[in-house]
């Protein structure tokens, strides 16, 4: 079934009064962090919670009678900061202020651990070079790195400690604190004295003041690699920051005809207001007077302008050029598309996957597990009479090497990044298993009109009997026709328009229902309609456009056919790329249409879709039976569609992919939603979500390959702790680097 519903986690019960709220957590370093929080949520009643590390956000499914308040509560008593996030809530500073505090203490961690390790290992390298009280200046130079600049660490860390938790801060507090004051205890009965080790076994086993240098070292290194995570996920959440900055704070509102500036946020649907050539959009409506061009490029990645003008709809946070528009607000606020884009990738990026869940599940215990082995390693080499520094800087060693920042990080970064590649793209994700959901698919279903198509149909030919003019035939057909609303009527008075200019009154007009449209032009009584008996030199021509897939209308004037038009929805070359792209890729295309078998034939060849995978005149409950024929057959399905028509097969599907052009039920229904009136979008969407995997997975295997590795090197000895946490910070900055590239790992 498709996954469209708002809560990632999986329960037995559902929570009752479905209600989402979206909490900010601050204070969170790890992935045991995020099972804390989530288990504290999780013994309120009702209440089910799925937090993101990379994010620092929690998605929380609430009943109706528990209070945000109470929430906010309940994580704070974890340790954490909490609180609620508004859904139309603008970008946060307080990433950027934290960015800015991590810059600060780690400038200052560097400015003094440079020369004290220059100093230390001079010292230890060339014992010749000692000046009285040396090992005072090397204390000096420690202690504001492994105290102020390791102060977040600590506090963290103490905070756990109150709760009865522990968390990567833990072990990364556990090692410096343990290393500075076995440091500075070694600093007051070993002062004066020569060191134990010289040259490099000096570096390579620290021992007596070297340890302050292994406590600064580590606390650098650490703290490096938290601000370079820190500024991956500013540069992972800068998409979100852009489609905010597309809402205009301000609109011209029309209040009859003054015009006075108001804040965009007071619009209400039915306001009439004023879109100056430059300026934005504010809301989704309809342009009631004027003629602009309308750059969608911020919401559809389309550089070309598109055409606007009375009539025509337009959507939130695009431009208008070269023009003045008046246009009715039609959807404001928290319902206008771009803000429910907006929404759908912010639940997208704070809701966890699969993958990540089962992450979580093992580094909630990850961290109890390392301070076991750090305890057993530090008696086994007492037991084994290795000496309490060997001891101690084993133990110590494997504290730092196991701390689980890059497990914890492994998937969240690479969906968050996704997430925002997908937006710039157009690619709108509704929830990250839609991205695992990829991987499988091996069959994608379309539907034809406005999705292989592009939805509006447009004059393909004109015939006429002998001795009728053809001007005179369509300016009369496009006149009738102007007065109807069917799109094939549309379709052929857009055409006269262009090709004739203005067109003649038409009186009596009148609607036939399934036939066509009837009335009297230049004192004429004309009827375009369905095709019956047609002259011998009309019907073989007729018979060779339906026969293309063409939909035919006959032009009746005073009871004899004068002509007939054929129509067509045009097939864009884009179609025939993704068409292409898919086969590429290893998936089968399967078109499905209510049209006629000659119209899908037809489309389906132009495209290069097989014509044993093509249905024709299929309801909507049709294509949900294919849907799940396909499945039942073990196949995993794609469906793409933009109508009402295509909502129960998009929810029937295994994964639903809406044509962000279309109807709002199939938006909801659909777990992808591509903005661009360009299926090769949905072909990026696939490279996307392989990619996005594949990043996944080379971030696991580094993160697990890591711990389970570097885990026995320091046990053992042969990794000292300065080395382990240089390791450690550099794992982390390779899993938040690796998943970074997917920002141009896919291109539009």
């Amino acid at each position: 079934m498709s996954t469209t519903a708002p809560m990632p986690v999986e329960t037995e019960t559902q929570a009752p009064a479905g209600r989402t709220v979206e909490l900010a957590i601050g204070g969170m370093t790890c992935a045991a962090c995020v099972g804390r929080v989530e288990r504290k949520l999780g013994k309120l009643d009702g209440v089910r919670a799925a937090v993101n590390l990379a994010t620092e956000r929690a998605l929380v499914s609430v009943p109706a009678d528990v209070a945000d308040e109470r929430l906010v509560e309940t994580v704070e008593k974890a340790g954490y900061t909490a609180r609620v996030v508004a859904p139309d809530a603008a970008p946060e500073p307080e990433r950027v202020d934290a960015v800015r505090g991590l810059r600060v203490r780690l400038g200052v961690a560097l400015v003094l651990f440079v020369p004290l390790a220059d100093l230390s290992l001079a010292m230890s390298l060339v014992p010749s070079l000692r000046f009285p009280f040396w090992q005072l200046v090397v204390a000096a130079l420690a202690l504001p790195v492994v105290g102020w600049a390791a102060w977040p660490f600590h506090r963290t860390a103490w905070v756990n400690l109150r709760h009865g938790t522990t968390s990567m801060d833990t072990l990364v507090s556990l090692g410096v604190v343990a290393a500075s004051v076995w440091s500075l205890a070694g600093l007051v009965a070993t002062a004066g004295q020569p060191p134990v080790a010289s040259g490099w076994q000096a570096v390579l086993h620290p021992t007596g003041p070297l340890y302050l240098e292994v406590a600064a070292g580590v606390t650098t290194f650490v703290l490096a690699g938290r601000y370079f995570e820190a500024r991956a996920r500013r540069r992972a959440s800068g998409v979100m920051r852009a489609l905010a900055l597309l809402r205009p704070d301000e609109v011209s509102l029309l209040d009859g005809e003054r015009e006075h500036r108001v804040p965009a946020a007071v619009l209400r649907v039915g306001d009439r207001f004023t879109v100056r050539p430059g300026e934005r959009i504010a809301v989704d409506g309809t342009v009631e007077s004027g003629v602009a061009a309308v750059d969608t490029s911020a919401m559809t990645g389309e550089s070309v302008p598109v055409e606007a003008g009375p009539g025509t709809p337009v959507v939130g946070g695009t431009i208008a050029t070269g023009g003045r528009l008046v246009v009715v607000a039609d959807r404001v606020g928290a319902d206008t598309r771009l803000a429910r884009m907006i929404a759908a990738v912010e639940r997208a990026q704070a809701e966890k996957s699969a993958t990540q869940r089962l992450v979580d599940r093992i580094s909630s215990v990850f961290v109890p597990a390392v301070l076991a082995i750090a305890l057993g390693t530090l008696a086994a080499w007492l037991l084994a009479g290795g000496g309490v520094q060997q001891a101690l800087a084993a133990a110590v060693a494997v504290v730092i090497i196991a701390c689980p920042c890059a497990l914890g990080l492994a998937t969240p970064t690479a969906l968050m990044v996704a997430s925002g590649r997908g937006a710039e793209l157009g690619i709108f994700v509704k929830g990250h298993r839609a991205l695992e959901t990829v991987r499988a698919v091996d069959t994608v279903v379309l539907d034809k009109t406005g999705t292989l198509t592009e939805g509006r149909m447009r004059v393909a030919g004109l015939a006429c009997v002998a001795g009728a003019d053809a001007h005179v035939v369509l300016r009369r057909a496009g006149a009738v026709e102007c007065a109807s609303e069917h799109a094939i009527a549309r379709a052929v008075a857009e055409h006269a328009r262009q090709e004739l200019g203005e067109l003649p009154e038409v009186t009596g007009f009148a609607a036939l229902p399934g036939l066509g449209a009837r009335g009297t032009v230049d004192g004429a009584e004309v009827v375009v309609g369905r095709p019956e008996r047609l002259p011998d030199e009309l019907a073989a021509r007729v018979t060779e456009w339906e026969e293309a897939g063409r939909t035919v209308v006959a032009v009746t004037v005073d009871g004899a056919v004068a002509g007939a038009i054929a129509l067509a929805d045009p097939v864009p070359d884009s179609s025939r790329a993704a068409v292409d792209g898919l086969r590429a890729r290893g998936l089968r295309p399967v078109l499905l249409t209510g049209d006629s078998p000659a119209a899908a034939a037809a489309v389906a060849a132009s495209v290069g879709i097989d014509s044993a995978d093509v249905h024709a005149r299929a309801l909507p409950d049709d294509k949900v039976a294919l849907v799940q024929r396909l499945r039942a057959q073990g196949r995993t399905v794609a469906m793409v569609g933009d109508g009402v028509n295509d909502a129960a097969a998009l929810a029937a599907a295994d994964l639903g992919i809406a044509v962000g052009t279309g109807a709002d039920v199939a938006l909801e229904a659909a777990d992808l939603v591509l903005v661009r009136d360009d299926l090769r979008a949905l072909v990026a969407a696939i490279d996307l979500a392989r990619a996005t995997l594949a990043t996944i997975r080379g971030n696991l295997v580094w993160a697990f390959g890591y711990n389970v590795a570097a885990i026995p090197l320091a046990a053992s000895g042969l990794l000292n702790p300065l080395l382990a946490g240089a390791a450690m910070a550099l794992s982390s900055l390779l899993v938040v680097t690796n998943s970074l590239r997917l920002r141009t790992a896919v291109r539009g």
